[in-house]
């Protein structure tokens, strides 16, 4: 039976809550950022860990995305990961958003939803978290919005599910970016064993804009089996070392009489702990990212966390998509609804 959520804490800026499942697991989210604070789940003997990286106090989230790009568990948004330049047309104008990360937007930019207060409400045997984004934040065109609703269910699913609507045309990309470590911060993810159901990923330039996609096989990137995280880091691939690990989208398979059908698309497992996490998605995109830029990020418990010591699995459109011949596909327009679901489920490997 489904244990309520709870308001687990406040502060006078932003308020958290914490949901918790008839096994004890709990998942704590903040209403700054609308982020994932904090997700106590059990390892096969039955000890409770953190398997989330997070800041050591709310000070330190209020700055989330600001200090360091981390932005630990934030929802992001308008646009999730890049735009060249910043910059797209739409309706035959030319929009210059704000530009945040080597002349590129990256994460909605340092106004994005992950900077943002948002107006939480337990509902539904879940919490749901309202935002309007205000016409021209970030650079972004027309009001939007937007509500998040979470629900931990008792098979240890976290769902994650979007809405958003518009006043006028708008680009619209969200997703969540927990920092996952399912040893609990034990050790680093290179022992993870990672699999993504996906032929095809994005090559990037430099600056992590996508070039071209390209066929995983025979390459690093090709984990439609398992395989461990370190090593495939340290094979002689430019791609590689250019961005100092992964942080790349990978092209996700989907039907075509119904693309926008919920599937399982990968899942990690720590070997040490047992723990497993299954990632199940609506969308084209899976970013992985294998904490390249963690290095000297302090973190809770008196940790400073090196490089590596977690990864994130981002569901949402392809970077740059907006300068693609796809872009029609990431604009909302008035009257319709946004709508993406994500599903994070942590249990024991079997």
């Amino acid at each position: 039976m489904k244990i309520m959520p709870m308001i687990a804490a406040s502060s006078a800026t932003a308020r958290q809550f914490t949901l918790t499942n008839a096994f004890g697991m709990r998942v704590t989210i903040s209403e700054r950022g609308a982020a994932l604070v904090s997700w106590l789940a059990p390892d096969r003997y039955g000890r409770m860990a953190d398997i989330l990286l997070g800041y050591p106090d709310h000070e330190q989230l209020r700055l989330n995305g600001k200090l360091h790009n981390a932005w630990f568990g934030a929802i992001i948004g308008r646009w999730a990961n890049r735009i060249a330049h910043g910059r797209f047309m739409l309706d035959g104008r030319v929009v210059q958003a704000d530009v945040n990360d080597r002349g590129n937007l990256l994460h909605g930019g340092e106004a994005g939803f992950h900077a943002a207060h948002w107006e939480g409400e337990l509902a539904h045997g879940g919490l749901a978290l309202s935002y309007v984004s205000p016409d021209g934040q970030g650079g972004f065109p027309g009001t939007l919005a937007v509500q998040v609703f979470y629900q931990l269910d008792d098979d240890g699913s976290l769902s994650i599910e979007y809405q958003a609507t518009c006043d006028a045309p708008t680009p619209v990309n969200l997703t969540s970016h927990p920092c996952f470590n399912l040893n609990g911060g034990s050790a680093d993810v290179g022992d993870h064993m990672l699999r993504i159901d996906a032929d095809d990923y994005l090559v990037t330039d430099a600056v992590g804009i996508p070039v071209r996609r390209a066929s995983v096989a025979g390459t690093p990137f090709d984990f439609r089996q398992p395989a461990a995280i370190g090593p495939r880091m340290r094979w002689p691939e430019p791609q590689i070392g250019m961005a100092g690990g992964f942080d790349h989208c990978y092209c996700l398979p989907s039907d075509p009489r119904e693309p926008r059908r919920l599937r399982n698309v990968a899942c990690v497992v720590d070997p040490g702990s047992g723990r497993q996490l299954d990632v199940s998605t609506t969308e084209a995109g899976l970013q992985f990212y294998s904490g390249n830029g963690l290095t000297g990020i302090r973190g809770r418990n008196d940790v400073t966390y090196s490089r590596h010591d977690g990864f994130c699995l981002e569901a949402g459109a392809y970077p740059d998509q907006l300068n693609h011949k796809s872009a029609a596909a990431v604009i909302l327009r008035p009257g319709q609804v946004y709508r993406q679901t994500t599903v994070y489920r942590v249990s024991l490997q079997t």
